[in-house]
């Protein structure tokens, strides 16, 4: 077994032979050198988790090479005999790793808990999956699933601070990944342990009246592309505020004035088809530029790369102008009132109440138990006439000469 100083002019002077080639540090002990017959140079250290009796151990600390010099292979091989001296075995360790990083990974341990969980055991459990993909999933990403700590989770708590009953739906699936993560030995224990859930969402009727409907409409018109854009179409669609925020071009189809929603993106994991109004092709005509329309990437953002966020200051702005616009105090409202506006316009425009239920992707009711299995009919075209009254009826109340300018996109 031949010994030597392992330098620079050592390593490259070894030659390739028939069979792997050793050279071990002569001060370092378990610190070597590797060379394969194709010549490829490795640095190793050898060790043993126990006495003589035990079978010694290998562990490649990288190819010679950028980073890898003697230097820095030696400093890693004394950092690694110190771990082994406190019964630390790096090959385990580096097993751990890997698997914390893969296997671990949030979004995929997440997805393993959809299919192995959730999706047989939880009657709901399309509630629960969407909220992991679109709310969890985003914050937490790629975050190794033992390494997740509370301070992680805030940032999730923060994007849910005015939708509370999707916080609560968030919570709730996430304590129950969690709990049957450390029943599988894949965490020690829940992040969430001890954390109290947030609270009960009292039922909520605000409704905006076609005054408010109105004024709103008109104070949309202050705002500038994404959010002039983001917050027209949330009115003439009717769909959640994160559906459209994250809307892509590619569930667009101007030939077809459709927007395909896709199951992964839906509160209910069920895909919709929502029928754009001629108003609501006007405005994306508007953000693309022309009549025609990418194939792929967000219809709203600022960066290029991710949705629109930061709904809190445009919706002071709109707050500030429909005051003006009103002359009053307006009782306080949210973003999804929007959606309960327009279902309540649509039952006011006497559209049936499946149309209603069809155009808001709700399984409830006409959808509910038994008809949900035998009924498949998608009121397509009933949707269509549905949101193009609801468009007529929006700019009447609004006064369509707000929108004289045109729906283009501000530069």
């Amino acid at each position: 077994m031949p010994l030597g100083k392992i330098t620079k002019r050592t390593v490259d002077a070894l030659e390739p032979s028939s069979s792997d080639l050793f050279l071990w540090d002569d001060e370092l002990k378990g610190f070597g050198v590797r060379l394969t017959p194709k010549g490829v140079r490795s640095y190793v250290l050898q060790y043993r988790m126990g006495g003589r009796e035990t079978h010694p151990r290998r562990y490649t600390i990288g190819r010679h090479g950028s980073p890898w010099t003697p230097d820095r292979a030696r400093k890693e091989a004394e950092r690694l005999l110190y771990l082994i001296h406190q019964k630390i075995d790096p090959t385990e360790a580096e097993k751990e790793r890997r698997r914390e990083a893969v296997d671990l990974a949030f979004d995929k341990y997440a997805e393993k808990f959809i299919e192995l969980y959730l999706q047989r055991r939880w009657k709901q459990w399309r509630l629960g999956a969407g909220v992991l993909r679109r709310e969890a999933m985003i914050v937490l990403g790629k975050k190794p699933l033992p390494r997740i700590r509370r301070s992680d989770l805030a940032p999730l708590w923060d994007r849910m601070q005015d939708r509370p009953a999707v916080a609560r739906i968030t919570f709730a699936t996430l304590r129950k990944l969690f709990k049957w993560a450390a029943s599988r030995g894949d965490v020690d224990r829940s992040p969430l342990e001890g954390v109290e859930a947030p609270p009960a969402v009292p039922a909520r009727d605000r409704v905006l009246d076609d005054r408010e409907l109105g004024a709103l409409w008109k104070a949309i018109e202050t705002l500038r592309y994404p959010f002039e854009h983001f917050f027209r179409l949330l009115v003439l669609t009717g769909q959640r505020r994160e559906e459209v925020a994250q809307m892509d071009w590619s569930e667009l189809s101007r030939d077809d004035a459709m927007w395909i929603l896709p199951a992964a993106r839906t509160k209910n994991s069920k895909p919709n088809l929502v029928p754009l109004s001629d108003p609501a092709i006007e405005i994306l005509d508007g953000v693309a530029g022309s009549s025609q329309w990418p194939c792929r990437g967000f219809v709203f953002s600022t960066t290029g790369r991710t949705p629109v966020s930061g709904f809190t200051k445009p919706k002071q702005r709109i707050d500030e102008r429909m005051r003006a616009e009103t002359g009053a105090e307006l009782p306080a409202w949210r973003a999804h009132d929007i959606r309960r506006t327009v279902a309540t316009g649509l039952q006011r425009l006497g559209v049936r109440f499946e149309v209603t239920e069809a155009v808001l992707n709700h399984v409830s009711g006409s959808k509910s138990g038994i008809a949900g299995v035998y009924q498949r009919y998608d009121w397509a075209a009933e949707k269509r006439t549905a949101l193009a009254a609801w468009a007529d009826h929006v700019l009447q109340v609004g006064a369509a000469g707000s929108t004289s300018r045109g729906f283009g996109r501000a530069q």
